[in-house]
């Protein structure tokens, strides 16, 4: 028989002020059992993360408001709990993995002592036995060299390292029930399958179930028993993985099972010039130790890169966490130090100070892969997507509000919205936001780092549509960072693939896919057409 261990009974969940709450989940009820996995699933803002956080009571203060049903918690209600109660339940009964490492990591802790602190408060662990078990949990994530990472900042790591950290500190404490909000997003296909496989395992171990919220149904079909989808804040459908699969009832649940990124690449016509040409790249960062600090090693996160980009075409940049593919992007930009040649429509940028760089930072945008984190919370829209603007340009107020609405309206947003701060747009909205901010300044170069990973399959098929749409309309040239093939595949002319801070493999992107010769390839190849 199965024993439920959390019950959700008709929760709904308002956001706003006392005299104007906006209902944006509606009598939503769920239950998990011991050692099961349910799988939440539905398109970007239809409720789930703010489901997952109302179990541990996380949602903001003052705002959210829980306007009735009850969460039970292996039969004690939580949402009468006190504050002492909640934080003896939080982290240990309960682990959460957090949509957004960055914003969920504290910036100013090194990823040991955030890893430390948790088994001291706890566990009651000693220090020496707790940095131990802190290296050992890194490895079981598979970060590289956990015991040089253990020593990091969270800005040192890649975006799929930090989810892997996120992970780690959510299972150190091993909990009763994991709620897992997009755990595998920035992750590529095979860290994703140890991941995964990692996490079926502790779950048999520890009898731990799994409140599991993903876009990918490929994940889904690996890992739930059951699955539920939402929309619009309501639960529309729930029952056993494989009849959801096989014979959805609700339309919408037969939408995003047919929802995959389609098409190719923009078609370039023209015979177009090199915009940008990367030669001899090296990006390697020092690891200092002894008394006078000397350099004793040294992380080798991008070696001997090189190619060519032409206007108008884009080029995919794939591999595995870590494989120093935001790295390269970062050093083209000039925003971390590199050597080699970095020659933009034949003007070599290394070397130039940051008044020399100016006028190339209106041509060369770029869109990040968490866009919670790279918006500013305390601006508004308006003055997110304006900010480039009064940097590079000299405009009037009415000038670049006018701007902001038509950028707006081009990527899909309401300019009526612009008032409103990011805080208050769903996940793909936000993105939308990011890509205005970067297409305000007409650039010729963008570039696009996991702008689609953390976004739901029926959104991320707009986004994706969006970003071709402009490419075609603009003569806008990408280099797309990316774990997923298939996207890859719609949007990219050409594909090179990391491993280790090298290039391992490249080519035409479908011929490169369709008969790949490096082993790594092959690999990437076959666990993303796993079903």
């Amino acid at each position: 028989m199965n024993q439920p261990i959390l019950t959700i009974n008709n929760l709904s969940v308002g956001f706003g002020r006392k005299t104007n709450i906006e209902k944006v989940t509606d009598n939503v009820s769920l239950t998990i059992n011991r050692g099961e996995t349910l799988a939440l699933v539905g398109e970007s803002g239809s409720g789930k993360s703010v489901t997952a956080n109302s179990i541990l009571r996380l949602l903001p203060k003052g705002s959210a408001y829980y306007l009735n049903g009850r969460i039970e918690f292996d039969g004690q209600d939580i949402l009468s709990c006190s504050e002492r109660q909640l934080r003896g339940i939080r982290g240990d009964r309960i682990g959460m993995i957090f949509q957004e490492p960055m914003v969920s990591l504290n910036p100013l802790h090194k990823i040991g002592k955030q890893l430390v602190e948790t088994l001291a408060i706890h566990r009651g662990m000693r220090q020496k036995a707790a940095e131990t078990h802190a290296v050992e949990w890194l490895n079981k994530v598979g970060i590289r060299n956990p015991e040089y990472k253990v020593a990091s900042y969270p800005h040192e790591l890649s975006g799929g390292e930090r989810q892997r950290v996120m992970i780690a500190m959510a299972l150190i404490n091993e909990p009763e029930l994991l709620i897992a909000d997009e755990p595998t997003t920035a992750l590529d296909v095979s860290v994703q399958a140890q991941i995964l496989d990692l996490l079926k395992q502790l779950q048999q171990e520890l009898g731990m179930a799994m409140l599991f919220i993903t876009h990918d149904l490929s994940i889904v079909k690996r890992i739930a028993d059951r699955v539920a989808v939402m929309q619009h804040g309501q639960l529309l459908e729930t029952g056993e993985c494989q009849q959801i699969f096989s014979a959805p009832s609700h339309p919408y649940t037969q939408q995003l099972i047919n929802s995959d990124p389609k098409g190719l690449p923009v078609e370039v016509t023209c015979q177009p010039s090199i915009l940008l040409s990367v030669s001899h790249l090296r990006v390697w960062f020092p690891i200092t130790g002894g008394i006078f600090k000397r350099v004793v090693s040294h992380i080798k996160a991008v070696t001997n890169m090189n190619f060519e980009l032409k206007r108008g075409h884009s080029i995919g940049l794939v591999g595995e966490s870590g494989s120093g593919k935001s790295t390269t992007g970062m050093a083209i930009l000039r925003l971390v130090n590199s050597e080699g040649s970095i020659a933009y429509q034949s003007s070599e940028l290394q070397g130039l100070d940051r008044k020399a760089m100016l006028p190339f930072r209106s041509k060369m945008q770029v869109v990040f892969q968490d866009p919670f984190s790279a918006l500013n919370p305390r601006m508004s829209v308006a003055e997110v997507i304006g900010e480039g603007l009064r940097v590079h340009q000299t405009l009037s107020d009415s000038e670049i509000d006018n701007k902001i609405c038509t950028v707006m309206r081009e990527v899909g947003l309401e300019p009526e919205t612009r008032h409103r701060y990011p805080n208050e747009f769903s996940g793909g909205q936000r993105q939308r936001i990011a890509i205005a901010r970067a297409l305000i300044l007409k650039p010729e170069f963008i570039l696009l780092d996991e702008p689609t990973s953390s976004l739901d399959r029926t959104v991320q098929v707009q986004v994706l549509e969006l970003l071709k749409h402009l490419q075609q309309k603009y003569q806008l040239t990408y280099l797309f960072i990316s774990h997923d093939l298939n996207v890859v595949k719609s949007l990219c002319h050409y594909t090179m693939v990391m491993k280790q801070g090298e290039v391992v493999d490249q080519g035409d992107t479908l011929a490169l896919f369709h008969s790949p010769s490096h082993p790594y390839t092959r690999q990437l190849v076959e666990l993303s057409t796993v079903e």
